[in-house]
């Protein structure tokens, strides 16, 4: 038995728009498909969720017991990016200030969840075990270390670890290179 679903099973999923080389588990939990979109030769392994708006790029994977919550706002993982085991990303969350409910079982009325998009750009890799918030741009290049929170957006090209997370140092741009040269390998 495959672990991933096939072409056909993929696209009577209703995704809003699906790439060539897909490889999507069969433990994966969609929520509204229909605003999930996923580029071509990506990767999302076992026990991951996606629900609201979602956009994952060209060559992305995203590791075992993920969590993608885009709500109305948005996730946007651009080509070569990565999210790694356990890691949470939210482009929404409840109020916890004490003056609402934090409760999807309780009426709006009474909640006030707040929204932001969260966008990780081209080469970014997240590491294990982290969470980021809404209203995030991690820029080009930008590497997370495991477990860190990410409640702010990211500098390009720099090396980020803790809770809330800073930057350590900067990290190697010899990725572009290597990238060049795979599109070349690749139009071949």
């Amino acid at each position: 038995m495959n672990s991933f679903y096939s072409e056909d099973e993929l696209r009577a999923i209703g995704f809003r728009s699906l790439g060539k080389n897909v490889l999507l588990s069969k433990k994966v939990s969609i929520y509204s498909p229909q605003r999930i979109t996923i580029g071509d030769n990506s990767r999302i392994d076992d026990f991951c969720i996606l629900s609201g708006n979602v956009v994952i790029g060209r060559y992305v994977h995203i590791a075992p017991a993920c969590l993608l919550f885009g709500g109305d706002d948005g996730i946007v993982f651009e080509d070569y990016t990565g999210l790694s085991s356990r890691s949470a990303v939210y482009a929404m969350s409840d109020d916890y200030s004490g003056n609402c409910f934090t409760n999807p079982t309780l009426p709006m009325k009474y909640r006030n969840v707040m929204g932001g998009g969260v966008l990780v750009k081209k080469h970014a890799i997240i590491g294990s075990g982290c969470t980021i918030l809404p209203n995030v741009v991690i820029e080009e290049g930008a590497a997370v270390g495991s477990m860190a929170l990410v409640n702010k957006s990211l500098e390009a090209w720099g090396v980020y670890v803790g809770a809330p997370c800073k930057r350590i140092k900067d990290r190697s741009r010899k990725v572009l290179e290597l990238e060049k040269l795979f599109e070349i390998e690749c139009s071949r």
